[in-house]
């Protein structure tokens, strides 16, 4: 036992197998063998009476979490292994700490019982990568959970921490243990000592919400998702063994396809980004205590997803009014959490108690982190900055939530502009998950990690991202909307556009969203930005005319389209006619636009842009760009982000389709260098 890392214990007639969490290949082939030559060594050992199972365990590297999401799949499995435990005469209690997802959490249910540390993460999460669980899970959590449960859980790639797990009274966990997890382990393993209950011997439990459960999760479901969810509706009504081999089947075939490839590929990408610059070692200041300044839409999110997350919050705002409705619509979205059962009723309360208010900046003195959601103005925010530094403590952090001002500036007026970060939020706030950490020319590494910190603690996606107008995800968004607009001069009308790029997986098209966020805001920026615009580029007056007009979007009932009292979307005769007369006053020969060229014309403007991105260094590395973009965006999962997509793409045309964009779009746009996004070299990062 000593040529590998894995080690058996014995205390008394009960042996501890752990498998060594640290080794970078610790699913490889050789490593499953080497587990499953120990299984079988401890099966055969008529001196031990039980055996403890240590599983989970997560460093946190990027190496690791490419192991574990890279199982192999061949003869040597962990099928073989959960078996071999199954065929024993004796129990296996698994000792789960840390993380024990996927496969991890697998080898647990081949288990007769699990112990788990406080705060261990157990899960089977394939589907969040293309694929379905390829070691039994599909069978197995059925028959613990029932199907329409295990359904919920493997379609929705939910992780549950042990306490939780616990308290579904479920089995996930059969206990948690509140020091020594091995001692608990081997406690449990000795009551059991004589008996087997092995999960797939178990009759799958009746339970009647099957197929509302899986018409529920099937909409809109990927191919994987909707095989997961066949596999578990067929647990109990054929074989364990068919039902094993037919889940194995479907994983070895799923496991590179392009989507399975593209949604590990972004898995991988989130856990990246989450840890920012790398080599940053600075310790995040603690932060007890939130202030929010602005009580409006932003700001009351901001303000719920704190107060939601356990944090007490001072929300300020100068006019006692808009406080007082910031307030109701902190206590409206907590209502709502609860009645949708992401918050349990006393926490909801207890959430509503956190919160203060004053309209007197005075009011944040003892805040350790200060978030500005005040009016999109640059003048405004520098003068709140101004005042902020006569107010906060010496330590304190301070946030503004801009989306495309100059955080530099807004830095230069307080005393500390090392302690200044952007916190980037995305409506509404208490629901969207990212969150883009912005890093300004003077900001410390200490307020870097406080912000990354402070996106962990709000179970926020952070991504870094330099100082520049717009930074990540608004900038390449602008491109992709020029794109669009260009489009329409050139010959397609809105619904065109939207159709097409809806087909290619996004939500809503470019106009269907502009829409619904409101043109006026996108009209006040640009306005605002008149000096800076190269007088040489193409600009599309459509959107500015759309606006002249009062058309606003679904706020006004008319914007791109025409909206009824029901909110339903429709053509408008009147917003195609404008854009054929704005083609025809450019001297554009209007022509049909295919929605294959559509999409490329959109794609290449958001690749090029990204191109540029990394190059001037606003974003760390290109991966980041798929993270923004997936999690903020819209842009399809499976398709791993704009980045990922390049790379499958052929290099010559995707360059020439970019450089066609920034042609067009004149001297104030560059054309990006694609290899720095790994498009023809192989790929980075």
């Amino acid at each position: 036992m000593m040529d590998r890392p894995d080690q058996i214990e014995r205390d008394g007639t009960i042996a501890v197998l752990e498998i060594d969490t640290g080794s970078r290949d610790t699913w490889s082939t050789d490593r499953l063998d080497a587990l499953l030559r120990d299984i079988e060594t401890v099966a055969a050992d008529d001196g031990i009476a039980g055996v403890v199972l240590v599983v989970g365990g997560d460093d946190g590297s990027p190496d690791r979490d490419r192991a574990a999401h890279q199982m192999p799949v061949g003869p040597s499995c962990m099928g073989r292994v959960i078996a071999a435990i199954e065929m024993a005469g004796k129990p296996f209690v698994a000792a789960v700490q840390g993380v024990a997802l996927d496969d991890w959490y697998e080898l647990a249910l081949g288990c007769d019982a699990r112990v788990a540390t406080p705060g261990a993460r157990v899960g089977l999460t394939q589907c969040a990568r293309g694929v379905v669980p390829g070691a039994g899970g599909t069978q197995r959590l059925p028959r613990l959970v029932g199907r329409a449960e295990a359904i919920r859980l493997i379609a929705g790639a939910t992780e549950v921490t042990a306490e939780k797990a616990l308290g579904l009274g479920l089995g996930l966990v059969d206990a948690v243990a509140a020091q020594d997890l091995q001692r608990a382990a081997i406690l449990m393993a000795r009551d059991m000592a004589g008996t087997k209950r092995r999960l797939i011997d178990r009759p799958v439990p009746d339970d009647v919400d099957v197929d509302a459960a899986a018409e529920s999760a099937s909409r809109k479901a990927r191919p994987h998702v909707l095989a997961a969810i066949h596999h578990i509706r067929e647990a109990g009504t054929i074989t364990a063994r068919d039902g094993l081999d037919a889940e194995r089947a479907t994983a070895e075939r799923m496991h590179e396809t392009p989507e399975a490839t593209a949604l590990r590929h972004i898995f991988l990408a989130e856990r990246e980004a989450a840890r920012g610059m790398p080599g940053r070692e600075a310790a995040p200041v603690p932060v007890d205590l939130f202030g929010v300044i602005g009580s409006g839409t932003m700001g009351a999110g901001i303000a719920t997803a704190i107060l939601q997350a356990g944090k007490p919050v001072v929300l300020m705002d100068a006019n006692a009014d808009a406080l007082a409705k910031g307030v109701a619509r902190i206590e409206d979205a907590i209502d709502g959490a609860v009645a949708r059962g992401r918050l349990s009723r006393p926490d909801g309360e207890a959430a509503k108690g956190r919160l203060t208010t004053g309209t007197e900046l005075s009011a944040l003195a003892r805040c350790d982190l200060v978030i500005e959601a005040v009016f999109e103005d640059q003048r405004v925010k520098e003068e709140l900055f101004g005042k902020l530094g006569v107010v906060l403590g010496a330590d304190a952090i301070v946030a503004t939530n801009t989306s495309y001002l100059d955080i530099d500036r807004m830095a230069a007026k307080v005393p500390r502009p090392e302690h200044v970060i952007g916190l980037h939020f995305f409506s509404p706030a208490h629901i969207m998950k990212l969150l883009e950490v912005v890093r300004g020319s003077a900001s410390g590494d200490r307020a870097m990690a406080t912000g990354l910190g402070v996106a962990g603690l709000l179970g926020k996606q952070p991504v870094e991202a330099a100082n520049s107008f717009g930074f990540i995800g608004n900038r390449i968004y602008a491109a992709y909307r020029a794109a669009c607009e260009f489009l329409l001069e050139d010959g397609a009308l809105p619904h065109e556009v939207d159709r097409a790029l809806e087909a290619f997986g996004f939500a809503m098209g470019p106009f269907a969203v502009a829409d619904l966020s409101g043109l006026d805001i996108a009209w006040t920026m640009r306005r605002q930005r008149v000096a800076d615009r190269d007088p040489q580029d193409r600009y599309v007056h459509i959107p500015d005319r759309l606006c002249e007009a009062g058309r606003f979007g679904r706020k006004t009932g008319a914007g791109y389209y025409r909206y009824d009292a029901d909110g339903a979307r429709h053509r408008d005769p009147e917003v195609e006619a404008l854009i054929i007369a704005a083609s025809a006053e450019k001297g554009i020969a209007r022509h049909s636009l295919a929605a294959l060229d559509i999409q490329r014309h959109a794609l290449a403007a958001m690749v090029n842009e990204a191109a540029c991105i990394v190059a001037e260094g606003v974003a760390l590395r290109p991966s980041d760009i798929d993270v923004v973009m997936v999690n903020g965006y819209g842009f399809p999962r499976w398709t791993g982000g704009p980045v990922h997509w390049a790379r499958q793409q052929a290099p010559e045309a995707l360059a020439g389709d970019c450089a066609r964009f920034a042609m067009d779009a004149g001297p104030g746009r560059q054309n990006g260098d694609l290899r720095l996004l790994g498009v023809g070299s192989g790929g980075t990062k």
